[in-house]
């Protein structure tokens, strides 16, 4: 039987939520996947808190509405887990990937969460774009966490894209970065976890 799999990326208005997720479409269909990206258009305003939907699955996918019941939540802002719920509706045993520099210790998952990914994407971000733009970066952490995603099929996928504001070598740069520097965590119950990468 075909496995679905359904993510939800959060972030905020002008940061490229919805375009990280068809990025991450493409790559995946570029794995040999079948993939749909789903933008959600609320709130238009930079810096309203926005979600864009992501399936994909080794079977073609005719479910075309918005992710409600995600098993992976990445969320590419630090400070919008206080302005919305980012883990409404997620699905037990699911990954959670968040940009943060906090450790796993100080921070406060729900006890479904199964595997978390950490990554301090906006110290990446600042160092190679010089402002804090996260979406390419937490594509890698995306890919290194849930394992579902090889980085150079990402990688093909963002050389294939054009860019406002960046070139393709910082982007590939950060996606790398990315990839490497995020923390990955096997979550036991709710107070223990084994790093795992």
């Amino acid at each position: 039987m075909p496995e679905l799999h359904e993510v939800r990326i959060h972030g905020r208005g002008g940061q490229g939520a919805v375009l990280a997720c068809s990025i991450l479409a493409q790559a995946l269909i570029d794995d040999g996947m079948h993939a749909v990206a789903i933008p959600s258009f609320g709130f238009e305003r930079r810096g309203a808190p926005v979600a864009a939907f992501l399936r994909f699955s080794d079977a073609p996918i005719r479910a075309m509405t918005n992710v409600y019941h995600p098993d992976c939540v990445v969320c590419i802002d630090p400070t919008v887990a206080r302005a919305v719920d980012i883990y409404a509706g997620m699905k037990p045993g699911g990954t959670v990937v968040l940009t943060t520099k906090t450790s796993l210790n100080e921070l406060a998952l729900p006890a479904h969460v199964a595997r978390a990914g950490l990554c301090d994407a906006v110290g990446i971000a600042l160092a190679i774009y010089r402002r804090p733009v996260t979406n390419a970066i937490m594509l890698g952490a995306f890919a290194r966490a849930s394992g579902l995603l090889s980085l150079a099929s990402l990688e093909q996928a963002l050389r294939r894209m054009e860019y406002r504001d960046a070139g393709v070598a910082e982007n590939l740069a950060a996606a790398a970065r990315g990839y490497d520097e995020t923390r990955v965590y096997e979550l036991k119950g709710t107070a223990h976890a084994a790093a795992v990468a």
